[in-house]
């Protein structure tokens, strides 16, 4: 199913425990995912939503952006901006521009296959790979959609495109024939989409082993548990631990999973259940340790954040400089 709308998955911890109930959909961080998505929506108007826009995204997690309004190519991580800075990224730019040119005669020739005169209408291509970092396993793909329903998609074990749909059979027999054409995809989702997903996760690595934790003391009231939240940290290494006046103290201490964030990093929490008045009378002091740095935060009240609930967002679409902008009518 092809749609331009993406939804965001929201799960809610309780800070007693720093547990989800919807673990199944944590992320299997060793399965990587490199995805190009081209959208083109029909004459008709609509306010506030580009006629074309392209998306990229790594892990699910957007790296660069394009549309008709800005067309400009933009760098939307941090770790891509010094990449963004040289030429490669301009020709980004101009293969774009190209495919939303040819996306525009390329959705009327669609309208006249199903028969629509007017109205508002939606063509969209996605293209990418996965690699599993640990299996070494890889998988291209390459689909096509109308209005929110697939089209046209290629087949990576044959090499060849087949049509969902009727109206997509003068295109997938043009495309088949061109036996120059299909070569060069081969390359590219056998070897160089990897390649290119490979060198993204390096600049990613390198961007992400400057992180260091950010510690906070979070609680939903003086009688709850206190919580100590590490995150935003990489690699996943990480320990923590509490201090009672000076001494390592494990009594009445709950300590979490090791979870994922949405950019690559990760985070962890340990839980303290005390009375409020042991908070009073003793010094506690959370320590988290990661690569070789030390970071404490003392239970006080001024260092707690009150918080009802902690909040982690799963997103639920880099190219080498080659143009494959294919026109779907003959």
């Amino acid at each position: 199913m092809f749609i331009y709308i993406y939804i965001y998955i929201v799960l809610v911890i309780d800070n007693s425990t720093g547990s989800t109930d919807r673990k199944s959909l944590i992320l299997m961080w060793s399965l990587h995912t490199f995805i190009t998505t081209y959208t083109e929506i029909s004459e008709e108007k609509i306010t506030g939503i580009p006629k074309f826009f392209a998306v990229t995204t790594l892990d699910g997690r957007q790296i660069d952006y394009y549309d008709s309004e800005i067309k400009k190519l933009i760098p939307r991580q941090d770790w891509m901006k010094e990449f963004a800075s040289g030429d490669r990224f301009k020709e980004y730019t101009e293969i774009r521009e190209r495919v939303q040119q040819t996306n525009k005669i390329n959705i009327h020739f669609l309208m006249q296959q199903f028969n629509h005169s007017h109205g508002v209408h939606t063509y969209q291509r996605t293209y990418g790979c996965d690699w599993d970092d640990e299996t070494r396993y890889s998988r291209g793909f390459d689909q096509y959609g109308y209005d929110g329903e697939d089209l046209i998609s290629l087949d990576v074990k044959k090499f060849q495109y087949i049509t969902h749909v009727p109206q997509g059979l003068i295109t997938t027999v043009k495309w088949n024939n061109n036996t120059a054409q299909l070569e060069f995809l081969k390359q590219y989702y056998q070897l160089d989409c990897v390649n290119w997903l490979k060198y993204l996760l390096m600049l990613r690595k390198v961007d992400l082993e400057r992180r260091a934790p950010e510690v906070s003391l979070l609680q939903k009231d003086p009688s709850s548990p206190v919580l100590c939240h590490a995150t935003g940290f990489y690699p996943a290494a990480v320990t923590i631990t509490w201090l009672k006046n000076g001494q390592d103290h494990y009594e009445d201490v709950d300590l979490g999973e090791l979870l994922p964030n949405v950019d690559g990093t990760f985070q962890k929490s340990s839980t303290l259940n005390i009375i409020p008045e042991e908070s009073k009378t003793n010094r506690y002091v959370c320590e988290v340790e990661h690569k070789g740095r030390t970071f404490q935060k003392i239970l006080t009240e001024d260092e707690i954040k009150s918080n009802t609930s902690k909040l982690i967002v799963v997103f639920t679409p880099f190219l080498k400089a080659f143009l494959f902008i294919f026109y779907l009518s003959s």
